[in-house]
Formats: structure tokens, sequence, C-alpha cells
């Protein structure tokens, strides 16, 4: 058969780098028009002219940043849950128990199926009551205080976040060579306390800072789980004015996309100077 002629081929690959901008660019304004529009909103709070009066009167509230605190606080408290709970679950699968990998993901990836609402209900119907043992009261309806309440918010949290938690850190420990790295330091003396948390947590930062900054994204937007454990998150609150003002919501929505994807660019910041250490060091 003989080869299309180079003049085909170059308008066929012009052809297709064409469509795919076409959809680039639908994509772009599908994802950017709304945000606009909300933004363009935000600034008409004050009637014939265009200021940030929303954003002054929605950040200065004082709910605000009582609510604000307390999402940053549950996802500080969830970030370390998740990565004392994930880190070395994953690292012990990854190095002892490799068969059961299909299952520790099966189980990560259960957050997807299960709604935030049948989540918060679980953790209300089981833990509102005292639990007894032969008769004697254990525990006490975890719900009657604000402490535990939010260690049931936490716990709900680090569920939710699981999924991405999981696959950053399971991505970055099959990036490096685990079994090599623990026999050296075994070889040293260390033992698996000191494995964990001087050599592996080291190597993984990439990942957990991705992990962690995923987290917190999820926490801080957070709906379902705060209002029915009545706890004051940033996530209930904005639903409460969205009931009764009009410009704060729009302008408090802009500000955490703004957060979010600060986020995002660190995690792309920080790996993509990883990689190019990475490569360098390959040269």
């Amino acid at each position: 058969m003989a080869a299309a002629p180079i003049g085909e081929v170059a308008t066929t690959m012009k052809r297709a780098s064409a469509f795919v901008w076409l959809w680039w660019i639908l994509g772009a304004l599908y994802f950017l028009l709304p945000l606009y529009g909300t933004f363009i909103f935000s600034l008409q709070m004050e009637r014939g002219t265009w200021s940030f009066a929303a954003y002054r009167s929605a950040l200065t509230e004082p709910a605000f940043i009582r609510s604000f605190a307390f999402s940053n606080v549950m996802a500080v408290c969830t970030i370390i849950t998740s990565l004392l709970l994930v880190v070395p679950t994953a690292y012990w699968v990854l190095l002892k128990a490799p068969r059961w990998r299909p299952v520790v993901e099966f189980i990560s990836l259960l957050p997807f199926v299960v709604p935030a609402i049948v989540l918060v209900f679980g953790l209300i119907k089981t833990y509102s009551h005292p639990w007894y043992v032969f008769g004697i009261q254990v525990f006490p309806p975890l719900t009657n205080s604000t402490m535990t309440t939010n260690l049931l918010l936490i716990a709900g949290y680090t569920v939710l976040s699981l999924p991405y938690m999981y696959r950053s850190v399971d991505n970055g420990l099959r990036a490096m060579d685990v079994r090599t790295l623990t026999e050296a330091a075994q070889s040293l003396g260390a033992g698996w306390t000191t494995i964990l948390f001087r050599v592996i947590f080291p190597n993984l930062r990439v990942a957990l800072l991705s992990g962690a900054l995923l987290t917190f994204a999820i926490v801080v937007g957070e709906l379902t789980l705060a209002s029915f454990l009545n706890r004051p998150a940033f996530g209930p609150y904005l639903a409460l004015i969205g009931n009764h003002q009009v410009y704060q919501p729009a302008a408090l929505t802009i500000v955490t996309f703004g957060l979010t994807w600060l986020a995002m660019g660190l995690i792309n910041v920080v790996t993509g100077g990883a990689r190019q250490g990475v490569a360098g060091a390959a040269r």
C-alpha cells in the first residue's frame, strides 16, 4: 500500500488540531462563562456602579470569619487524620500484602458510592446513643458534646477525602523503590516508626501535599455532614446566607473558587518542580 503524501498528512493533522482546539474552547467557555456572570453579578451590590462592596460585606462578617476559621481547623485535623491512616496502610499493603491492594482500592472508592447523606445518618444513628457492654456504659452519646461531635465530623470528612488521599499516597509510593528504602533503613537499625516518619513521609512530600490540598478543598466546601451534625462550618454558612442575601453568596463563591484554584496551582508548582528535579537527575 502506498504511503499517503506528506501534504495530505499535514492537512489531516491541521484539521485534527483545529477540531481539538474547537472543543477545548467550547469547554473553556462552558466553564468560564458562568463564573464570569457570577463575578459581574457580585460587583453590582451598589446600584449604578460596580464595586467590591459585596466582598467587603461578606469577608468582614463575623459569622463568615468564625465559619471559615472552623472549617480550616477541621481541614487541618482531617488532613492529619487521613495521613496517619492512609500512609501506613498503603505502605504496608505495597510492602507486605500486595494481594490485598485491590481490596483496599475498592474500600477507598466506597465514598463515591455511598452518599454523604447516608454517611451522616449512619454516624448519627450509631453514635447518638450510649454504648453498653454487659450492661455497663462504655461510651456516652458522642453527639451530646461539642468536642465529640467535632470528632465525628472529622471522621466523616476523613471518609469523604479517602479516595483522593489514598490515590495520591499510593501513586507516590509506587513511584519510589519502597522495598529498597525499607531494607536500607533496616540495615542501619531503624525501626518501623523511624522508617515510616523519617524515610517514607519525607519521600512522599509531593504526593502528601497533593492529597492534603484536595482534602482541604473538600472540607471547606462540604455541606451535608456539617449541616446534619449542626456544626458552624463554612458550607452551611454559605447555604444560609444564600437564602437571605443576594450579592454576598456570589462574592463568597468567587472567593472559594479562587482558593480552590490557588490550591491546585500550588500542587502544580510543587509537582512541576519535582518533575524537573527528576529530569535533571536523569540527565
